[in-house]
């Protein structure tokens, strides 16, 4: 969504590959990186950053790969996520905390706690998710700057 008032300081884009867990956290970590930049509120990054680190283990653990941007305004930060995936059959249940898909591999990993949908809408101003099972997911988080 563009913003309101046309004013852009920040657009970019970025892929993230499925099970390319060993470039796990190079979105998030250059997202943070950028907005620190910029000199956001170093509480406003680190939620940007761990919502992002989220969404980007979610494609990673189940997606094909995803397309994501970044969009900075002076009032609010948007990263969406788009993802070639498996798509979620019930956004509700995924978005309880413990409730989990992740494989025994996954586990073994260190990941699959379910914690990471509500861990992005804990840290988010707003979430939304679009779904469609065997088609893939879109995640967009949206934090306003004033908070």
């Amino acid at each position: 969504m563009p913003d309101p008032n046309g004013e852009i300081l920040l657009c970019t884009d970025y892929e993230v590959r499925g099970g390319d867990f060993n470039r796990a956290g190079e979105v998030s970590t250059d997202i943070k990186t950028r907005l620190k930049t910029i000199g956001f509120d170093v509480e406003l990054v680190r939620r940007v950053a761990i919502a992002s680190f989220e969404a980007e283990m979610n494609v990673i653990m189940y997606a094909k790969e995803a397309s994501v941007r970044l969009e900075v305004s002076p009032e609010k930060i948007q990263v969406v996520y788009r993802d070639e995936g498996p798509g979620i059959p019930d956004i509700d249940l995924a978005m309880q905390e413990g409730y989990s898909t992740a494989t025994p591999e996954m586990r073994r990993l260190g990941f699959g706690a379910g914690m990471g949908l509500p861990t992005m809408k804990q840290n988010a101003t707003r979430i939304e998710i679009d779904s469609e099972v065997e088609r893939g997911t879109v995640v967009g988080l949206f934090f306003m700057t004033s908070e």
